[in-house]
């Protein structure tokens, strides 16, 4: 029974391992063109994110349970602004830059 429980762990650790490595690939792959609407797809998928921790913070009973919860509705939260402004950073790299106009007296 523990060295099941145990095998079962270290094949759990061993996915997690080998998901951090493919998602550094696949991100570190994406052009910079492509990096904003990437974003903002990641930006909806928070809002899902942020959406559960606040369901499961209403089912919460114990003290420890809402302090999770309230823990995780603060972090997606957090998370979910950050790339809102992130994404918007972004997209003003991609504006030019408004040139003063000039008055039409001012033509020496």
């Amino acid at each position: 029974m523990a060295s099941e429980l145990m095998s079962n762990e270290i094949a759990l650790l061993a996915i997690f391992i080998l998901s951090v490595f493919v998602g550094f690939e696949v991100v570190s792959k994406v052009s910079t063109t492509l990096h904003t609407p990437l974003m903002s797809g990641a930006n909806a998928i928070h809002g899902v994110i942020l959406v559960g921790a606040i369901v499961v913070a209403d089912h919460a009973k114990t003290t420890l349970e809402i302090s999770l919860a309230l823990a995780a509705v603060i972090l997606a939260t957090i998370n979910m602004v950050g790339g809102f402004v992130v994404t918007d950073r972004m997209l003003q790299m991609f504006k030019g830059k408004n040139k003063p106009k000039k008055d039409k007296g001012e033509d020496k």
